[in-house]
């Protein structure tokens, strides 16, 4: 009985550690699997130049993730990660192309293989003209 009291104040303890820290995300474990693999592929090499340069590219990957983890700055690792996400998400979507208004910066989506249009930014309504 004495172990599970142990293991409660430990988890009630690390639950407050981590209030106020962002966690882990997406970009996160991908960083973290990254480092992991290129760890692994360090160790796998038989060049010593290589080796060092995987070894040190594997241990700040896993510096970050850890630095990401625990960082109180949550709303600038919830921008890194959503940008992260657009940017494959763009990568995946073969139906449309994302342009941005010369005016505001505004992300805008239209259809692929239209060819030129003209379009119009839903933020300030600013018209250009792209071929998509």
């Amino acid at each position: 009985m004495k172990t599970s009291g142990f293991f409660q104040r430990l988890s009630q303890s690390l639950q407050r550690f981590m209030a106020g820290r962002y966690g882990t995300d997406k970009l996160n474990l991908t960083i973290l699997i990254t480092g992991v693999v290129t760890s692994i592929l360090s160790s796998l090499m038989p060049w010593v130049g290589v080796k060092l340069i995987l070894l040190f590219l594997s241990y700040i990957l896993l510096f970050l993730a850890i630095f990401r983890t625990f960082s109180r700055n949550t709303y600038r690792r919830y921008e890194e990660n959503r940008k992260f996400l657009m940017f494959f998400q763009r990568l995946r979507d073969r139906d449309h192309r994302y342009f941005y208004c010369p005016r505001c910066r505004q992300q805008v989506r239209v259809p692929r293989g239209k060819g030129t249009i003209a379009i119009t930014c839903p933020k300030c309504r600013e018209k250009f003209i792209k071929k998509t």
